[in-house]
């Protein structure tokens, strides 16, 4: 399932076109690090396209996961203000939306509503891979992981379709606003 479906889903159409006018599209080479561990980002990531790679230093990269379109990256960073605890480097040429953390944490202060919203969906989504992590430290080891299909509850399903939506839209709306040709995620 693509997690940024319960972020578009939590916020307003509002909301959504503000992180579509302070977010910058940028495009990544493949092997292109997004992320290095131990830094502290300075940005929340949105996957557009591509596939990302989660790696951990355990002395050589050990990949833990891969993200495709519709991920968040960032966000852990963003919230707790730590530095990032893995790195994120494109697997293949991707896109992403980078929402720059003084604008956003900007926003939040002068938007006590979008503020509500985005935490709460941020707390879905940390919640979500949290599951998912608990998930994998039930197995016998720790395998790399690709995040897809989720269960959730019954009452986010309409906030997911939403969120579908709003994905869509945010897509068409980027690719309006710069003629660049790039693939969006089918």
């Amino acid at each position: 399932m693509k997690r940024i479906l319960f972020i578009l889903g939590v916020l307003e159409d509002e909301d959504v076109d503000w992180l579509v006018s302070a977010g910058q599209r940028q495009a990544l080479a493949t092997n292109e690090v997004l992320i290095r561990e131990g830094d502290i980002p300075q940005a929340l990531h949105l996957i557009l396209s591509g596939q990302l790679m989660v790696s951990v230093d355990r002395g050589q990269p050990t990949v833990i996961a891969h993200l495709a379109g519709g991920e968040v990256v960032g966000e852990m960073s963003f919230v707790d203000y730590l530095p990032a605890s893995a790195t994120v480097t494109a697997a293949e040429p991707s896109v992403v939306l980078t929402v720059h953390q003084s604008a956003l944490t900007a926003k939040l202060g002068q938007d006590v509503g979008f503020a509500s919203r985005f935490y709460r969906a941020l707390a879905m989504l940390l919640s979500t891979r949290l599951r998912g992590t608990v998930r994998h430290l039930e197995a016998e080891y720790w395998q790399p992981i690709t995040l897809y299909d989720e269960r959730y509850a019954p009452e986010m399903a309409d906030n997911i379709a939403l969120g579908g939506i709003r994905f869509d839209w945010l897509i068409r709306r980027l690719r309006d606003a710069d003629r660049t040709p790039w693939q969006a995620p089918s």
